[in-house]
Parts: structure tokens; C-alpha cells; sequence
């Protein structure tokens, strides 16, 4: 195990009678992943800096989009698409890494062993990344809004709701995802089928609007499609009723596999 891992993990587990309850150990376990997720310069390059890259990335693509009668403008089709990069750079990615690393170093093994339960270990591991990630998203649809002169998402309520449906997604594909790469550095690796099928088929990169009305109904089927339509419907003002009520389910349902998957192919020791 390495020292910096070590330190962080020590401190998590010195406990004050007010974090004997389940908040208190998940919090603290949750400061100690901040502290590493600060000393890891690549998780934050990936969290901080890759979402803003792949924004200017998007805005050269949109210059070849034709958005003639979809409704849809450059910031409608840029803001969304910066928000599902950060859950896929600053929550998937690194969350993805965080579990496989602490698995590798025995300390997802030795957390097991005190008060800890399952679920508060693998929340308080995410944690960090997720709050990360939902200020970023604040943070882009506000600044973003104002630098593309956008008007401020008119159904913020679709938009927060697509943002924690992705969180929930997402985070629950990391862990299982992290059952199949062997080292932190295979982690790496690991994570890009899900993330180039995302960008290119979840209305990352393009509106499904775009697409042919036969693929883009295949591909609303996909993990990330239904929160990334709704975080678009948070700025077009939605679609009817009948049609979110369909996403959300949809968006729920992948959330709920994901769950299961955790349950059932998360590993907790190293793999051999």
C-alpha cells in the first residue's frame, strides 16, 4: 500500500463518538478520497480540465451540425454535451480508478474488516468525484450559458434530474467496470468502450436529434441517452410528458442494472 494511501486511510478510520453513525464514517471516509484526489494530478487533470477541452471540441463539431428545424442552437447543443463529459471524465473515469486503485492496495479489504458497511465504502470512495462533478455542472451551465449567449436552462428541474440520473448511472457502471480491469493503469483502458460509445451514440457529440429517427431510437436505449436528453430538454423546455415519463424510466432502469451489476461482479480483493 502506498504512504499517501496509507495516511488517507488512517485518518479515515480514527473515529469521534459523532462519527460512530453511518454519516460520520461515510464522511470520513470521503475526506480521506478528497485528500488523494487531490495528490493525484491525472485524476485531476481528467476531472478539471478535460471536460473544458473536449467543450471546445464539441464547438468545432456543431460548425458542421445542421440544426435546421431540430430547435436546437450551438449552446443547446454544446452545454449538454460539456455536462456528459464531465460525468464521463470527472465521475466514470475516475471513480472507475479510485476503486480499481484502493481494491490493488488491499484497502478496499481492509476497510471491510471495521464499522464500515459495503455501501458506505463505495459511496464514500465516489463521493469526492461526485461532488466535483455536480459543482462543475453548476458551475458550465451557468458560465456557459452567459458565454454563448444562451439563455439560463427554462426547465431546470429536467435539467437537475438528468444530472442526477447520469450521476447515478454512471457511478454504478465505475464499480462494475472496475471488476474487470486488473491495475489501476489497465483502468485506464477499461473505461473507453463505455465513454467513446457514450460520446459518439448518447448525444455527446450530436443530438440524437440528428440522427435518423430508426438509430436514434436504438441508441436512446443506451446507458447515458435518457439523462443526457433530459439535461438537453433542461434548456429546450422538454419534450411532452409521455416522452420524459419514457426517458426517466428508461434513464432508471439502466440505473437500477448498474446496482445489480455492483452487487453481483464488484470486487472487493485483487484480482489473480
Amino acid at each position: 500500500m502506498s504512504a499517501s494511501t496509507s495516511q488517507a486511510i488512517g485518518y479515515a478510520a480514527e473515529k469521534s463518538p459523532a462519527e460512530t453513525r453511518s454519516t460520520g464514517r461515510l464522511l470520513s471516509l470521503a475526506r480521506a478520497e478528497l485528500t488523494l484526489l487531490g495528490r493525484n494530478k491525472s485524476a485531476l487533470y481528467t476531472s478539471l480540465f478535460l471536460p473544458i477541452a473536449m467543450a471546445f471540441a464539441i464547438k468545432q463539431a456543431v460548425g458542421s451540425m445542421n440544426l435546421a428545424g431540430t430547435g436546437l442552437s450551438v449552446g443547446t447543443v454544446m452545454l449538454p454535451g460539456t455536462l456528459g463529459c464531465v460525468l464521463l471524465f470527472a465521475v466514470y473515469s475516475n471513480v472507475t480508478g479510485a476503486y480499481v486503485a484502493r481494491r490493488e492496495e488491499l484497502v478496499l479489504k481492509r476497510l471491510r474488516t471495521g464499522e464500515l458497511r459495503d455501501q458506505e465504502i463505495l459511496a464514500g470512495t465516489a463521493l469526492p468525484s461526485v461532488l466535483t462533478g455536480l459543482a462543475q455542472c453548476a458551475l458550465l451551465a451557468v458560465l456557459g450559458s452567459l458565454a454563448l449567449d444562451t439563455d439560463l436552462p427554462t426547465a431546470p428541474h429536467l435539467l437537475t434530474a438528468g444530472v442526477l440520473l447520469g450521476m447515478v448511472t454512471v457511478v454504478g457502471l465505475a464499480a462494475a467496470t472496475s471488476a474487470f480491469a486488473r491495475s489501476s493503469e489497465a483502468a485506464q483502458l477499461t473505461v473507453l468502450p463505455f465513454m467513446l460509445l457514450s460520446m459518439a451514440g448518447s448525444g455527446v457529440m450530436a443530438p440524437l436529434d440528428l440522427f435518423p429517427e430508426k438509430v436514434a431510437t436504438v441508441l436512446g436505449f443506451l446507458p447515458l441517452s435518457p439523462a443526457m436528453e433530459l439535461i438537453r430538454e433542461g434548456w429546450t423546455g422538454g419534450g411532452d410528458v409521455k416522452e420524459t415519463l419514457g426517458q426517466l424510466l428508461t434513464g432508471l432502469a439502466w440505473a437500477g442494472l448498474a446496482l445489480f451489476a455492483v452487487q453481483r461482479w464488484f470486487r472487493w480483493e485483487p484480482r489473480r
